[in-house]
């Protein structure tokens, strides 16, 4: 039978550190041609968005999508669907807010691994809400780091996050009073907000920074501005196809001429080394991720086989 997985299930099941090795395995049987992707589809409805994303890993013998509701004046409510590829059955429903967050920090923590300096230590964090928590703990699951600076429009927000994330991390994080100077002299910038205006300018940049861009996934949305995209020297994306229908943080520079979408890689051939991201350590690079379902179902699959191994979740009595 099936088996129902909570947040809290998928918490004990897959760290990060696991979660970041689930992301190299999927990037790699997608560069090998055995994923498959397709770009989300959603519905409007008069108060919020329904959205899908499905996905396939053929190697890992599992096919899903995960299901999303976002605007709805409750919040966000996350639903990830896994199936066997080769005999059709349902494996599971996992509640998907914690894989979510997971994998998204995960796939970050991907490219930062490939795209910073290798001697990257310091961090800095624009936007301290549910996503940011699961950014960190991926960047320092990839990268030695030594201390972080983390901003928030809101002064006490950012004095909680960095409070609570010091404990988690084990690592010194402070509170910056301005986005400036949040990210001034940070080997790794991260953005993650739902701003619509640029939280990230181009005069702010220093050689040899890398940016995971990793909030606006949405046409009319842009966290960095074209001053960003006239200094950075490689951008690299999680899809080309969702970047092209939905990457506000591209769509504007690209529509003034400011890069081509020639210019812009995807993440599978950078991970499995067939193109180097960082042409010298005087670059600047740039990960802009809008998020992929078939990242969703990689984690679930991971969560799954744990769930089965340890006898956790409930089954769904189901008829065959």
């Amino acid at each position: 039978m099936p088996l129902l997985l909570t947040d809290s299930e998928v918490n004990r099941l897959m760290t990060m550190e696991e979660c970041v090795g689930v992301m190299e395995d999927m990037l790699g049987q997608a560069h090998r041609g055995m994923a498959w992707l397709q770009p989300r589809s959603h519905i409007r409805t008069p108060v919020g968005y329904h959205h899908i994303m499905p996905g396939a890993l053929l190697d890992s013998g599992v096919v899903g999508l995960k299901v999303y509701t976002a605007r709805f004046p409750a919040g966000s409510r996350f639903l990830t669907v896994l199936h066997d590829s080769q005999t059709g059955d349902l494996l599971a429903l996992l509640q998907g807010g914690r894989c979510s967050q997971l994998r998204t920090g995960a796939l970050s923590a991907v490219a930062s691994r490939h795209m910073s300096r290798q001697n990257a230590s310091t961090v800095g964090i624009i936007g301290t809400g549910a996503q940011a928590t699961a950014q960190l703990e991926g960047v320092c699951a990839v990268r030695d780091v030594r201390s972080i600076r983390a901003f928030d429009i809101v002064a006490e927000r950012s004095q909680r996050f960095a409070a609570e994330m010091s404990e988690r991390l084990n690592v010194e994080v402070t509170a910056a009073e301005t986005a400036q100077s949040c990210v001034a002299g940070a080997d790794i910038v991260i953005t993650m907000t739902t701003s619509p205006n640029p939280v990230l300018l181009g005069e702010w940049l220093e050689p040899g920074m890398h940016l995971s861009i990793m909030g606006s996934n949405h046409w009319t949305r842009r966290e960095v501005d074209n001053g960003v995209i006239s200094r950075v020297d490689s951008i690299v994306v999680d899809s080309l196809e969702e970047a092209k229908r939905y990457s506000g943080d591209l769509l504007f520079s690209i529509d003034q001429g400011l890069v081509r979408w020639e210019q812009v890689r995807e993440l599978a051939p950078v991970a499995a080394g067939q193109i180097a991201a960082r042409p010298s350590d005087e670059a600047i690079t740039m990960f802009k991720s809008h998020g992929v379902g078939v990242s969703d179902v990689a984690a679930a699959a991971y969560v799954y086989r744990k769930a089965r191994e340890q006898g956790l979740g409930a089954e769904i009595p189901l008829n065959p």
